[in-house]
């Protein structure tokens, strides 16, 4: 199932041209997994209190379309997969119908050493409830 987070383009997220940033589409994600995380039920500051985070380890993205100041985005969060130690997302920002970035996100869960670390089952079930 998707997870809808809205967003609105201000002006600090534009260029000299008027236009989104394109580093900035990477935030705006970021703020997506984040609040799908969160509404999922997992608490980051547990976790990273266990000695555990989420971590970026690859993103593939497409720049389609531009956005523009006050423009009002949504970016989609959706599972692909989700292994012990690994979850794979794709995300789009979306202005209404119109799709205008699409990224495939994969995250890891590292411990405190930056060691690759399973999750527990408890957060597994919770990000992928339809995989256990």
């Amino acid at each position: 199932m998707a997870f809808d987070f809205p967003i609105r383009v201000y002006y600090e997220d534009t260029d000299l041209a008027g236009l989104v940033y394109y580093a900035n589409y990477l935030k705006f994600i970021e703020r997506g997994r984040s609040e799908w995380i969160r509404a999922l039920g997992v608490d980051q500051r547990q976790m990273k209190a266990a000695g555990l985070v989420f971590a970026v380890r690859r993103v593939e993205a497409d720049y389609l379309k531009p956005a523009r100041f006050d423009d009002e985005l949504t970016v989609r969060t959706q599972l692909v997969s989700e292994t012990g130690v690994r979850i794979v997302l794709d995300q789009a920002v979306l202005r209404g119908a119109n799709v205008l970035f699409t990224a495939q996100v994969t995250l890891i869960c590292m411990n405190e050493a930056g060691g690759v670390q399973r999750m527990s089952a408890d957060i597994r079930r919770k990000l992928a409830p339809s995989l256990h």
